[in-house]
C-alpha cells in the first residue's frame, strides 16, 4: 500500500485541510499520515477562532520517524501559516523525499484577488520558494500571480495565464497545475507539466463558493497519482470530483456554508477510479 503523509492544520469544526486529506486520500486506498501543523477550534472563515501552533512538536516528531526508517511515497502540504512551517516542511523534505517522492504543494495564502489577512510578502515569497521544490504545485489563479510577481486582473485572457505559468517555470515550478480559473461560463484548469506541455480542463461554471474546495482538488490529485493515473488524468479525475460534489451539495438545501458534502460522494469517486462497480 502506498503511504501519504499530509502536512497541514487540523480546524475542528469546518471541512478543509485535514478534515478532508485523511478521509478522501485513505478512501482512495493510499495510507495517509498526518503531521498537524496547528489546531483551530474552526476554520478561519469563522469569527473568534482559536489558534494553537504545534510547530515545536514537528522536529520530535520527525526525529521519531527517522529512528524508525519510515518511508513516504508523498508528501502534500496544504494551509501552513507561519514562515517557520515552511522552513520545516524544506527540512522534512531533505529527511524524507527522494527523487521517486511525489511532492505536492498547495500555496494556500490567497484568494480573490488578495492574500489572507494573516499572510504578508514574506509568506508570499517562502511559499514560492518552497514551490520551486516541489513536483506538483496546485495553486489558485490569485496565488499563481502573486508567486510570479504580476499584478491580479479579475479578466483575463490565455496570454495573461501563459505568462504566470512562462515566470513560475522560470522559478524552478516543474508541474504547474493553476486552479479556479473563470473562462466564460466554464470554470476549470490550466496546467504546464515537466515535458513542456500545456493542458487545460474546464467544467460549467457553478455559480456559488464554498470554503475546502481547493483542499477536496489537491487531497483528489495526490490520490490519482498514488492510484497510477497519469497527471493529466489525475487533474482531469479531481476537477470531476470537485464538481460533482459541489453539486450534490447544493441540492442538499440544509447544507452548511462551511464545506462540501464530501461524505456523500465518496462512492461516486470510487467508482471513477474503477474500485467499486
Amino acid at each position: 500500500m502506498k503511504r501519504l503523509i499530509s502536512i497541514q492544520d487540523i480546524s475542528c469544526l469546518g471541512k478543509c485541510s485535514q478534515t478532508i486529506a485523511l478521509p478522501i486520500i485513505s478512501a482512495m486506498g493510499i495510507e495517509t499520515t498526518i503531521i498537524p501543523t496547528a489546531v483551530l477550534s474552526t476554520h478561519t472563515m469563522f469569527p473568534g477562532f482559536t489558534f494553537t501552533d504545534l510547530s515545536s512538536d514537528m522536529p520530535d516528531i520527525v526525529a521519531h520517524w527517522k529512528s524508525l526508517d519510515i518511508h513516504f511515497d508523498a508528501i502534500l502540504t496544504g494551509y501552513l501559516g507561519t514562515v517557520n512551517h515552511i522552513h520545516m516542511i524544506h527540512d522534512f523534505y531533505d529527511n524524507f523525499a527522494d527523487e521517486n517522492t511525489l511532492t505536492i504543494v498547495d500555496p494556500v495564502f490567497a484568494d480573490n484577488g488578495k492574500m489572507y489577512p494573516i499572510f504578508n510578502k514574506e509568506y508570499a515569497d517562502a511559499v514560492t520558494t518552497l514551490c520551486s521544490k516541489a513536483r506538483y504545485i496546485v495553486p489558485n489563479i490569485t496565488e499563481a500571480a502573486i508567486m510570479a510577481g504580476m499584478p491580479y486582473k479579475d479578466n483575463y485572457d490565455q496570454s495573461y495565464i501563459n505568462e504566470i505559468l512562462d515566470r513560475l517555470s522560470q522559478k524552478g515550478a516543474s508541474n504547474i497545475i493553476i486552479t479556479s480559473i473563470r473562462r466564460d461560463n466554464e470554470n476549470g484548469i490550466v496546467a504546464r507539466f515537466s515535458d513542456g506541455s500545456d493542458f487545460e480542463y474546464f467544467k460549467p461554471h457553478i455559480d456559488s463558493q464554498f470554503h475546502g474546495t481547493g483542499d477536496l482538488f489537491a487531497s483528489t490529485f495526490a490520490g490519482a497519482l498514488l492510484n497510477g493515473f497519469a497527471v493529466s488524468d489525475a487533474v482531469t479525475i479531481a476537477v470531476d470530483y470537485t464538481s460533482h460534489t459541489l453539486l450534490k451539495t447544493l441540492e442538499n438545501k440544509s447544507h452548511s456554508w462551511y464545506g462540501v458534502d464530501f461524505e456523500t460522494t465518496i462512492p461516486w469517486l470510487l467508482k471513477r477510479l474503477g474500485k467499486i462497480d
